[in-house]
């Protein structure tokens, strides 16, 4: 079974930080294209930052040099380090993972792998 576990969400004033973490298991954490999406109330999902097995990296035109995407293959982590935090970066924010080239293709066009943590809960206050 896979499961992917976020943490480090929670409420933080505008111009804070926060960095999430994602922990994998069940998967070969070291071969999947690894993502971050995050929904807020009434509107869609969107993909905030991919990155691929050796570390090539993608982020939203809306969080770059903001927000940076990472991962630990020898800890099956990927991370999101979020600087500058704004009220519209309220959201839950999900993990994502691809398997196989089929997923890849989703994860990167915004419709995502098919495993997904549970989301943690970003609060942005102004």
């Amino acid at each position: 079974q896979v499961q992917l576990v976020e943490s480090g969400g929670g409420l933080v004033q505008a111009g804070g930080s926060l960095r999430l973490s994602c922990a994998a298991s069940g998967i070969i954490f070291s071969t999947n294209i690894m993502g971050w999406y995050r929904q807020a109330p009434g509107k869609q999902r969107e993909l905030v930052a991919a990155i691929t097995t050796r570390g090539s990296t993608n982020h939203a035109d809306s969080v770059k040099g903001r927000f940076t995407i990472s991962r630990d293959n020898a800890r099956n982590t990927v991370y999101l380090q979020m600087n500058s935090l704004k009220p519209d970066d309220t959201a839950v924010y999900y993990c994502n993972a691809a398997v196989g080239i089929s997923q890849t293709v989703r994860l990167i066009d915004g419709r995502g792998g098919d495993y997904w943590g549970k989301g943690t809960l970003v609060t942005v206050s102004s």
